[in-house]
Formats: C-alpha cells, sequence, structure tokens
C-alpha cells in the first residue's frame, strides 16, 4: 500500500500507527465498513473533548459510495431492459431529429437525455409509483432538455402516437406535444415543469416538505411515496438549487430524492473544467444534512479497483479534473491509455493486457444499470435525511463523433446520415440503410404491441400502479365555500372606525378558517414578519407547523398571541426566503393533482418582493395551474412610507397582467377585499378553476363604507359605480373620475375640491382591477372583429359603463401609468391617466403623493385641464387650479428624478 508507507514514512512513531491501521482492517474484516465508521466517530469525538482540532472533510475517495458486494441486485431482465432502452434512446433521438429537418427551425435537444436515459430506465422499471388505489404515487421532476426520451419511452407504451412524435414542438394545431415538460399545454401528461433551471429542485423540497405537512396534520396517510427531481450538475450553479437543501435537511425529508446527472458538461463547455463538480456538490449537500450516494464508475471498472491494492488508481481518480475526463471520453481509448492511465507506471500496468476499445468501453456509473439500481433502492430506504445521487455520465451517450462529450453536444439538434447509422449499430436498432436511404426522416422504430419488449415495460408500469408521468386534473371531492353573506361584518361600514384592507383581509382569512369545511384547507404562508400584517393572532390559533413539534419554551408564553409552533401547524412560516415561500404556496395550491386533497393557500408578503422578485416562478405556478391567493402586502409606490426605492411597489399589477390565468386586484375597501377573497375561494376550491389571485393590500387606515347596492359582480370585473353624482344640469360640467387603492380616496377627495372650487361635478369610479378590465376589451374587440356580420357587437365593459356619460375621464392609481393607460381603446371619451412613474423614495404619504404627482391636487388639475382641452373650460381656470393648489409648475418630472 503505497499511500500507506508514504504516510510513515513522516509518522513519529510508524509502529503504533501500523498497529492501529491493522486493528481496524481487522474491524471492517469481521464486522464490516459501518461497525469501523462508529469507531472512528467515537474516537473523534474522544479527540474533540481533549480540546484537539480536527479539520472536517466533507468529501470522500473519487468512488463509488457503494461497494459493490454491498449492491443490491436488479430483479429486473437486464438484457431486455437493455434493448427497451437502446429503442428509446432512438425514437427520442429520431423525435429531435426530425423535428429539425423540417422548415422552421424548431430546435431541441438530443444530448441530456442520451446522458440520463439508463437513469430514468431504472426508475420507470423498478422505483417510481403511479397513483393508485393502493399507493399515492410518486412525483417526478424531469430535466427539462430530457423531455424527447419521456415521450419515446411513452410511445412504446401506446400513450402517445407517432403522430405527436413527429410533431413533436408543433402544437398550435393540437397535434403535437412540448417542447419541455408543461402541465398547462398538456394537463394529464406532465406534473411539472422544470426548464427554467433551479425552480424545479426548489420546487422539489417544498412539495416533499407539504407532502410531511399533510400527513402531520392528518389530510393524508402517511406513506412512502417519494419526491424524485432529476437535474444537471450544470444546473446547480442556479441559486434556486441548492438554495434550500439545508431546508431538507434540517426537516429530515427522507421522502425527498435528488439524481443529479453528472455529464460534468453546461450548455456550452465543462462545469468545473479545472475541478470536480461530484466532489464540490458532496460537500454542499453532506454539509446540508443530506445523505449523499456517489455513482461515479460502472461494473466494468471493478475489477480494476480491486487490484488497486497500493490506492495509486484511486488516487488518479481524485487528482484529475473533470476537463481531462471529458477528453478522455471524447478522444476515446488510445488517448485514455496515454493521459490518464498512462500517468503511473502502476496504473498503466493495470491496463496493460486491455485493448483500446476495452479502455473505451470502461463505463460511468450512471450508465450502468445495476449499479443504478443499488443507488436507488439504498435512496428509497435512506430514513430520516434525504439523499442525493451523483451519477456520473457522458453527455451525448451514444452520438460518437457527432456530439459525445464534445461542448457544444447540448446544441446538437441535427445528425448527418452517417452518425445516425453508427447510432443505430451502437443500439442495433432494426433500421436498413435501404429505409434511411428512402425514408425523408429518420424512421420511427415500434418492435410491436406484442413483442416482449413492449409486454415486458407494461408489466413493468402495471406492477407499479400505471403509467409516468400523468397528471390528475381535478382532485376527486371538492369543498362548498362560504357564502358571501358569512363576510357580512366586511360589507358593512366601519363606522368612525379605521382599518387598512391588510386588516380586513386577515378579518376575512379568520372567518375563513372558521368555516367547518373549507377551513382546514386553508394554508396561511408568510416569509416572514406576519406580525407586520396582523397575523400574529393565528400563530396561537391554528399554529405554525413544524414537523418536531416545538422543544422550548418561547419568550412571550405569557403572552396572549405567543409564538406556538406544533408538528400539526397549520401557519406555514418559511423565513426570509420569498423563493422558498412561493415554492411552498406552490406546493400547496397544487395539493389538487399531486395528493387529490384541495388545499387554498394565502401568502403574504412586502408587495415589492413577488412578482418582481419572483417572477418565474410565479410563471412556474401558472404552468403548473396552481390555485391560491397571493396578498401583497404594504402595496403601492405612496402607501408604504418611510420605506424608500427597494420597498416601494409601483408596477406589480402590470407584471400579474402578463400571466394569463392570473386574476389581479387592487382593492381600496374591505367590502372589495371580501368579494374578492369569497370570489376567489369559490373559482378554486369549489368549482377547482386553474387560476390563482394577486390581491394587493394596504396598511393605510381609513374608514370603510357600506358596500353599495349591486357592486359585487362590477368589484370582479374590474370596475363599477361607487358615486353617482346624478344627472347632470343644463350647463353642468362633469368628469368620470377613476381610481383603485388608496389612491381611489385621493380621487373621492377631489371630487370634493372640484365642486367646492369650480363647481364641477365628478362621478367616481372604483377599478378594483384594470387587468381584468384590459381582458374583457381585448376580448370584445377580437369578437368583433372576427365576426364583421353580427347584428349587434360587444362591447367592452368599460364602454358599456362609461357610454353616455358626460365629461372626460381621469384615472389614477398608486401604479405607473400604463397600469390604467391599459383600457384606453375602450374608454369613450377623452382619457387622462395619472400613476407613479420613476423611483420610489422615502417620505410621508401626503409628500410622495405630491412628488408622483397623484394626490387630490393633481387629479382636480387634471379633471381641469381636461375639460379646457375640450373647449369647457379656458386656459385661466387651468392657470388658477395649479395656483391654487399650489402645483410647483417647475418640478423635475418623476420619471426622471
Amino acid at each position: 500500500m503505497n499511500w500507506l508507507n508514504d504516510m510513515l514514512q513522516s509518522d513519529p512513531d510508524p509502529q503504533e500507527t501500523r498497529e492501529w491501521i491493522d486493528s481496524m482492517q481487522a474491524v471492517i474484516e469481521k464486522n464490516g465498513a459501518l461497525r469501523a465508521h462508529q469507531l472512528l466517530e467515537g474516537m473523534v469525538e474522544v479527540t474533540r473533548r481533549a480540546g484537539a482540532y480536527l479539520p472536517f472533510s466533507p468529501t470522500t475517495e473519487y468512488v463509488n459510495t457503494i461497494a459493490p458486494q454491498n449492491e443490491a441486485k436488479s430483479p429486473g431482465d437486464a438484457a431486455l431492459e437493455w434493448r427497451i432502452r437502446s429503442i428509446i434512446r432512438w425514437n427520442a433521438m429520431a423525435t429531435v431529429v426530425r423535428a429539425n429537418r423540417k422548415p422552421g427551425d424548431l430546435g431541441g435537444h438530443i444530448a441530456s437525455f442520451a446522458s440520463g436515459a439508463t437513469l430514468y430506465d431504472v426508475g420507470f422499471n423498478h422505483f417510481w409509483r403511479a397513483p393508485s388505489d393502493s399507493h399515492p404515487g410518486d412525483l417526478l421532476f424531469i430535466q427539462g432538455h430530457s423531455a424527447p426520451g419521456i415521450y419515446a419511452r411513452s410511445f412504446l407504451e401506446g400513450r402517445i402516437s407517432e403522430q405527436q412524435l413527429d410533431n413533436f414542438r408543433m402544437e398550435v394545431d393540437g397535434q403535437g406535444i412540448s417542447s419541455y415538460p408543461h402541465p398547462w399545454l398538456m394537463p394529464d401528461y406532465w406534473q411539472t415543469p422544470t426548464v427554467s433551471m433551479g425552480l424545479g429542485p426548489l420546487a422539489a423540497i417544498y412539495q416533499a416538505q407539504f407532502m410531511k405537512y399533510l400527513e402531520h396534520r392528518g389530510l393524508i396517510e402517511k406513506s412512502d411515496r417519494k419526491v424524485w427531481c432529476f437535474i444537471g450538475d450544470g444546473e446547480s450553479d442556479e441559486p434556486e438549487t441548492l438554495g434550500a437543501i439545508a431546508l431538507a435537511g434540517r426537516e429530515g425529508l427522507d421522502n425527498l430524492i435528488f439524481v443529479v446527472n453528472c455529464n460534468l458538461q453546461r450548455l456550452d463547455g465543462p462545469v468545473r473544467g479545472n475541478g470536480k463538480i461530484i466532489q464540490e456538490l458532496e460537500g454542499v449537500f453532506r454539509g446540508g444534512g443530506w445523505n449523499v450516494i456517489k455513482l461515479l464508475w460502472g461494473s466494468y471498472w471493478d475489477p480494476l479497483l480491486a487490484r488497486d491494492t497500493s490506492g495509486v488508481l484511486k488516487k488518479l481518480m481524485m487528482e484529475t479534473v473533470d476537463g481531462e475526463y471529458q477528453n478522455c471520453k471524447a478522444f476515446g481509448g488510445k488517448y485514455t491509455r496515454d493521459n490518464f492511465f498512462g500517468k503511473y507506471p502502476e496504473t498503466a500496468a493495470m491496463v496493460a493486457n486491455l485493448s483500446d476499445d476495452d479502455i473505451w468501453r470502461l463505463n460511468r456509473g450512471g450508465h450502468d444499470p445495476h449499479k443504478v439500481y443499488a443507488a436507488y433502492h439504498e435512496a428509497v430506504n435512506t430514513k430520516g435525511m434525504p439523499t442525493v445521487i451523483l451519477a456520473k455520465t457522458v453527455k451525448g451517450y451514444g452520438m460518437g463523433s457527432a456530439g459525445e462529450s464534445l461542448n457544444p453536444t447540448h446544441q446538437t439538434k441535427k445528425l448527418d446520415d452517417e452518425a445516425i447509422r453508427t447510432f443505430r449499430d451502437r443500439f442495433n436498432i432494426p433500421v436498413t440503410d435501404k429505409q434511411l436511404e428512402e425514408a425523408a426522416q429518420v424512421p420511427f422504430y415500434h418492435p410491436g404491441e406484442n413483442s416482449p419488449e413492449v409486454q415486458y415495460l407494461k408489466e413493468r408500469r402495471a406492477a407499479l400502479g400505471g403509467y409516468l408521468p400523468q397528471r390528475r386534473r381535478k382532485a376527486s371531492q371538492s369543498f362548498e365555500t362560504p357564502k358571501l353573506e358569512a363576510f357580512d361584518r366586511l360589507l358593512k361600514s366601519t363606522g368612525d372606525r379605521e382599518i387598512s384592507t391588510t386588516m380586513a383581509f386577515v378579518q376575512g382569512l379568520n372567518i375563513a378558517l372558521r368555516d367547518k369545511q373549507v377551513g382546514p384547507r386553508l394554508v396561511p404562508i408568510v416569509a416572514d414578519e406576519a406580525r407586520t400584517f396582523g397575523m400574529e393572532g393565528m400563530f396561537r390559533q391554528i399554529g405554525i407547523y413544524a414537523p418536531f413539534g416545538q422543544k422550548y419554551k418561547p419568550v412571550d408564553a405569557d403572552q396572549l398571541m405567543y409564538y406556538r409552533e406544533d408538528q400539526s401547524g397549520q401557519v406555514l412560516q418559511q423565513g426570509i426566503s420569498e423563493p422558498g415561500a412561493m415554492s411552498s404556496w406552490m406546493a400547496a395550491g397544487t395539493s389538487y393533482s399531486v395528493s387529490n386533497v384541495p388545499m387554498l393557500p394565502f401568502y403574504i408578503y412586502y408587495s415589492m418582493f413577488g412578482f418582481q422578485r419572483i417572477g418565474d416562478i410565479a410563471w412556474q405556478a401558472a404552468d403548473m395551474r396552481t390555485r391560491g391567493f397571493l396578498l401583497g402586502g404594504t402595496a403601492g409606490r405612496t402607501t408604504l412610507n418611510g420605506e424608500g426605492l427597494q420597498h416601494e411597489d409601483g408596477f406589480s399589477h402590470v407584471v400579474a397582467g402578463g400571466i394569463p390565468n392570473v386574476r389581479s386586484y387592487d382593492p381600496t375597501f374591505g367590502f372589495e377585499v371580501a368579494v374578492v377573497l369569497q370570489h376567489g375561494m369559490q373559482k378554486m376550491l369549489q368549482e377547482q378553476v386553474d387560476e390563482y389571485y394577486y390581491v394587493t393590500l394596504m396598511n393605510e387606515n381609513y374608514t370603510h363604507p357600506d358596500m353599495p347596492e349591486g357592486a359585487a359582480e362590477g368589484i370582479i370585473k374590474g370596475m363599477y359605480l361607487l358615486t353617482d353624482a346624478g344627472k347632470p344640469k343644463k350647463g353642468e360640467l362633469r368628469v368620470q373620475l377613476l381610481g383603485s387603492g388608496t389612491i381611489l380616496r385621493e380621487a373621492i377627495a377631489a371630487a370634493e375640491l372640484l365642486d367646492k372650487d369650480f363647481g364641477v361635478t365628478a362621478d367616481i369610479w372604483s377599478c378594483p382591477s384594470f387587468n381584468e378590465l384590459r381582458r374583457d376589451g381585448f376580448d370584445a374587440e377580437r369578437w368583433n372583429r372576427l365576426n364583421p356580420e353580427a347584428k349587434s357587437p360587444r362591447k367592452a365593459y368599460v364602454t358599456e359603463l362609461l357610454e353616455g356619460r358626460q365629461g372626460p375621464a381621469i384615472a389614477a392609481t398608486d401604479y405607473v401609468r400604463a397600469y390604467a393607460d391599459q383600457i384606453r381603446a375602450f374608454v369613450p371619451m377623452a382619457y387622462t391617466v395619472l400613476g407613479t412613474d420613476g423611483f420610489g423614495r422615502s417620505d410621508t404619504r401626503a409628500n410622495l403623493r405630491r412628488h408622483f404627482e397623484v394626490d387630490r391636487y393633481y387629479i382636480a388639475h387634471a379633471a381641469i385641464a381636461a375639460l379646457a382641452k375640450e373647449g369647457k373650460m379656458t386656459a385661466k381656470d387651468v392657470s388658477r387650479a395649479i395656483k391654487q393648489y399650489k402645483i410647483d409648475v417647475e418640478k423635475a418630472n418623476p420619471v426622471t428624478v
């Protein structure tokens, strides 16, 4: 053992050291490595207690974690499984190549699935359970770029037709299949969207946590179901990929398994050309409390490693950087002999009797189904901690000189005829040269419904409960939600009592929580600062979820609203992590599909930390058909006084409006909040509509009036008449004032100024959702274009309300002008929009509204200017308004300062 001799040369007492090593080897031989590990841990503890510093190494040797003698043996038919896997590889390749031989340059990826085919094959054949009467089913997060391979398997199963494969990435006419996993586009098939790098792993962790949450709350039976998440090693550079792994370790999520496809390549080059990504990831995950299984070398390496009594091969494996490992696969057996094994005489001698082809065939662990099975078997049987499998593979495996282990491999979409023939021969596909020559496209291959391959594949899936991936569209049970009357206290005036819309929301949520049917289905979620939103009362009422309960006495235990953690707690308090809380919200909002348990999450946060901070997750949630409420607290650019530029939101509604199934509202009064909450609960929880709601809330306190008669419909549609000034008298000047959120109150005050100072009356319209008004207007506009001969053209809802009303319209909100301006095409009169364009800043609300020119004085001035433009007032009237309302005409434009 060269390593031992080297160590003993500098040892002060080599004899004693050798005795210790001999003793440890005897323990290993007699009682196994686990016992040796226990003894070593005890020795380390004794040494540390004596005051010695022992450095911790979070990594192990660059070899497989599971020794050959400890590997669980696969019960499958290895030859038949290789045959199935080869056919799937061929059809996956053909799917992409055929798409890119058509006009249109559709794109696609071959190399990712080529590297991960065995990892998926073993899971589908032996581990991944589908939902059935006897099991809730596992949840799969499949690498987005591997989608063609999953389709190819479903093709053999009879779930996807040849026509669909041939229309890969051609979905517009309803005949094709999507580029990546998209539940919105394939709602019966894909379970999770993953191709936005980093979001899949983050979502997987919180899905696993939410499954435990449901178990601890008694809403589902305890089971051995797993969340399997496939990621690429290059994806680990995304902060979201590794950002929550400590949560999984801390909560002991043994229902979570990450499989990292370590093909050592990013999209354009090596992940760590000068280092070792697998070692790096091992240290990160081990430090995060995960069980780490390194799956590096295939079975062909076992004899070489067994002969490595001196440890020089292991030393060489550790020394070699990833960039060189890629060279070995790219340049073949002779290169590997000369440049890898040739570094040491001992390793060169090990392969002296092997041909260059033999050396080239030394396989990586991720391509060896026996090794993969053993790793998966250990992962599913690990208790008390999550598991990550670091599987070393070759990117573009099987693509030969067209892309195997080359930097451009990821972008390879087209293979020439020679490369296709090489691929065919390597995987023994019965397609002749003549077929390739005659076909304008690479032919798909199906061995036949009654073939051994297809029958075996179907038998394996039947044994595991059915086909995957598959998605449940609706939960088997719906829940009747409270009627609007249940929120009666919020529909009435507050009298002299001043409250904020945030307080109104909390009251509404508490009413819903007390409902016997719906209450247990609601999931309040906060990233942090629940007390800021007045939700601390829920801590004691329904408790904060903690998987191990509360092991301490909280410092505020003597207070009425103390901080109570409970294993069956209902509130999810996710700490200062907006992406984490959003992923948690998504897990709760998709529980109807994942677990057949409809839940309705309410995630409240500072609005500026929402769409602009986690916008890609909001889009992911839409794709995954999430149902729930997002509550943007302290919303608006002038409402959160004193907090400054990074906290003041002026555009979240504009962002929300770009997501097709998000319905967003900016309510001013408690009754508007109640109507939206009740309507959303009914749509999502009772009717099971795949949409989610964004509601902005403010912390500004003021009195709230009674809900006007018949206003509920208008609130949901986005606009209703709050104050009707009556039929205009002859010669009377009239304007239409529109607003939302707290700025609606400025519009109300502006109406009083106009009447008092200029004799101008105003109808006042509350517009809780300019986004809904825009969508309605566009729908009407499109219908009219497509139905030119219709006797009754459709009118936009805004047009219906304002048509026949007198005077120009002025809209003001606490958001950028684009928000209210988007309905301009449907407003049947002159339309002026005020908004809060520019950067936010710290100050009082009054000063901020003056700065952004959305206060009552600027609204009144805008109304006078609009009337003057129509010739109903004069320039002198506008100048008088400027003087009377002390408007600084020299003030810089807030957009530019």
